[in-house]
């Protein structure tokens, strides 16, 4: 599975980081392995790898960057697919939403994830006591604001970056 993910700048990192400190048992999320998923992207066939970076491409020509802003603390008490709860940095981004949504009508939306489901977050651990969530997520943090002139194409099978795309497209 690929997906297009944002780049997120040293400040969200590092807070995800102390924040996963405060919730011993969950699986936190190395420093230099957070990102924000925008979309994610199925591929069918021997060569659609191949072919992926240019379906993007396509699909966000003309896409010029956009901000972003860490607002807050959440979680997912029951995730999707994975452990739970899942606590997350909550991201408010209408060009994020906007880039998004291209993606989905370029590639099908994974059900219960994308599309109308979408929930922009930042990862910061998942599974541990369900207290411990709830009480990182009282925690009010400063905003972190951010302007996104990078996605980057991530191959989750292979656990690294295939290409970038600056913006705008």
């Amino acid at each position: 599975m690929y997906s297009l993910n944002v780049p997120v700048p040293s400040a969200v990192a590092c807070l995800a980081t102390d924040l996963a400190r405060e919730l011993p048992g969950a699986r936190s999320r190395r420093r230099g392995e957070h990102t924000l998923v925008c979309k994610r992207l199925d591929t069918d066939g021997p060569d659609a790898a191949g072919r992926l970076d240019a379906r993007v491409r396509e699909a966000l020509a003309g896409t010029p960057p956009f901000a972003a802003r860490v607002t807050g603390v959440d979680q997912f008490e029951t995730a999707v697919t994975g452990p739970s709860p899942v606590v997350h940095l909550a991201v408010e981004s209408p060009g994020l939403r906007a880039v998004h949504e291209r993606l989905c009508e370029a590639f099908d939306p994974i059900e219960d994830l994308e599309g109308e489901a979408y929930v922009p977050h930042v990862t910061v651990a998942r599974g541990g006591a369900p207290e411990r969530a709830a009480a990182v997520c009282d925690r009010e943090i400063d905003p972190v604001e951010w302007t996104v002139d990078e996605l980057q194409v991530y191959d989750a099978e292979r656990d690294q970056r295939v290409s970038r795309l600056s913006l705008p497209a």
